[in-house]
């Protein structure tokens, strides 16, 4: 057959029955560009098909993520976020020519084509008054809200994430049916018609959102919210706010002493790198003078000449290397770009290390169990974490062993090693409780992004 025979053929087979589909088109993008300068941006949000009118006006921070959005939107309406949600830009959360933002689940699933909300700032979906945004929370009850921007306000000095200032009757409760009208909602609510400004801004003033507002790691204030209802949540919001209350006491002359074993290190490897054993440990001498220089050595029993069998010091270079500071490269030990960019820098060693902060893969539990131990060792400095209820925290959380049984203390000790290490290792002087207060200070250093 020749060229043209095969084209033939080709196309004959493709207009068969059962063909292999062609691949769907791609949703259409209808997000805006970010603005340079935050703004407030007042909008009005109805809840679809209610009879009357039930909707909020709120003025809402530009610069926040859709993902913190949705929790304005569910205090707003006095939902407790036990469903899925998902927004959406060009029509409704469900249609097909919508570009969709999707909760953490939907994403993880994979069913459907959409960005995930936390991803996406509310600016780059309402911008220009007029424009709208829906979302949609509890698919079986089918919440859907229609938000509409009005007017974007120039932020003069500070703004709150989000306040309420004008709204009409009081919101469907969760798990009700799908419930609308006047009639209906006298069955589940004491008075319908009630609507509370005070009650909604109080709900506003939630330590979630006012977490997210004062930079703390996105990751810990989503698991401050889904253990919030338990004492082990109760217990970490107080933590957690009183760190976002306080300020740093720490001097910069405290912070290059409390990082110099970090410094010492990063020098003594240098720019031509230690050369390493047979087996890659670090060799006798520059054991030796590593184990004169690290806090935890301090309690170490025995000679220090070999890495192997002397352990504070395998933990400390270790945790250099997984700091991203040091790496390993035929037999050798090298500064990477940013160790060999910090080596003379302590602040900004000091602020490295604390976004660093928890060591561990990004889907590993290392990273909740990491998080849960900076907030104990941030707030209190005396006690080493406690390991038993950050593990019935991760159990609650969903976490398991591979046996499906529950998370176990020694596993949060593995899994917060590498962190807890680093800690030890942050301190001036001879001061440790376990931990050290300049230690803590950088605890909370990492969780606040500050």
């Amino acid at each position: 057959m020749d060229l043209d025979d095969l084209k033939e053929l080709s196309g004959k087979l493709l207009s068969l029955p059962g063909r292999i589909p062609e691949r769907a088109e791609q949703r259409p993008s209808h997000r805006k560009p970010r603005r340079s300068d935050a703004a407030i941006l007042r909008m009005r949000v109805d809840l679809e098909h209610a009879k009357p009118h039930i909707w909020r006006r709120l003025d809402v921070r530009s610069d926040i993520g859709l993902d913190v959005f949705h929790q304005v939107l569910q205090g707003a309406f006095g939902w407790t976020d036990s469903h899925l949600h998902r927004f959406a830009l060009g029509g409704s959360p469900f249609d097909r020519n919508t570009e969709q933002f999707l909760c953490p689940y939907d994403v993880a699933e994979g069913e459907d084509d959409g960005t995930p909300a936390k991803d996406v700032t509310l600016d780059e979906t309402l911008s220009e008054p007029g424009d709208v945004l829906q979302y949609c929370y509890d698919y079986g009850d089918s919440w859907d809200l229609i938000i509409v921007l009005e007017s974007v306000i120039p932020i003069v000095g500070s703004a709150p994430i989000a306040v309420c200032i004008d709204g009409r009757r009081g919101a469907p409760p969760e798990d009700c049916g799908g419930l609308r009208t006047a009639a209906d909602l006298a069955e589940v609510l004491e008075d319908p018609a009630q609507f509370d400004l005070d009650e909604i801004n109080q709900a506003l003033n939630d330590p979630y959102l006012q977490l997210r507002d004062k930079g703390a790691d996105p990751r810990l204030v989503e698991i401050l919210n889904r253990l919030r209802y338990t004492p082990f949540g109760e217990n970490l919001v107080v933590r957690l706010m009183s760190l976002a209350q306080s300020r740093s006491e720490v001097s910069p002359a405290e912070k290059a002493a409390a990082v110099h074993p970090f410094l010492w290190f990063l020098d003594h490897v240098g720019g031509n790198g230690l050369s390493l054993t047979s087996a890659g440990y670090l060799r006798p001498d520059d054991v030796t003078a590593l184990a004169a220089v690290i806090p935890t050595m301090a309690d170490w029993i025995g000679t220090a000449n070999r890495e192997s069998h002397t352990y504070p010091v395998l933990s400390f270079r270790e945790s250099v290397q997984k700091l991203g500071l040091i790496r390993k490269h035929r037999g050798r030990l090298l500064l990477t770009k940013a160790g060999s960019s910090l080596r003379d820098n302590p602040d900004a060693l000091w602020r490295y290390i604390a976004r660093r902060l928890p060591i561990g893969k990004a889907d590993s539990m290392d990273v909740p169990a990491g998080l849960l131990a900076l907030a104990f060792v941030a707030s209190d400095a005396a006690v080493d974490p406690p390991l038993g209820h950050i593990a019935e925290a991760l159990s609650d959380l969903g976490w398991r062993h591979s046996d499906r049984s529950p998370v176990s203390a020694d596993a949060v000790r593995w899994a917060t090693e590498d962190t807890v290490r680093v800690l030890e290792n942050i301190t001036i002087g001879s001061e440790r409780l376990p931990f050290s207060a300049v230690a803590a200070d950088l605890a909370r250093a990492a969780l606040l992004n500050c």
